[in-house]
């Protein structure tokens, strides 16, 4: 597998897991809230989840949009 292809298909997998965590914050929230140290701070990790999530999607199609760049 050469490097574009690892780098294409590393930006897909990036992709998924952003999508990945904004469907699992939910549960993950509900989880964090039972914590005593957390109950007033999860507005902060809430946040701090998604904006993970975002990090993940934006680095995934930088990615694969550079990997089609490229190409042309």
């Amino acid at each position: 597998m050469d490097k574009r292809t690892f780098t294409f298909y590393y930006g897909i997998i990036l992709i998924a897991v952003g999508i990945g965590v904004f469907f699992r914050i939910p549960e993950v929230v509900s989880q964090v809230e039972t914590i005593d140290f957390f109950k007033n701070k999860i507005g902060v990790v809430t946040f701090c989840f998604y904006f993970l999530g975002f990090l993940l999607v934006l680095a995934g199609g930088i990615r694969v949009f550079k990997n089609y760049k490229k190409e042309e």
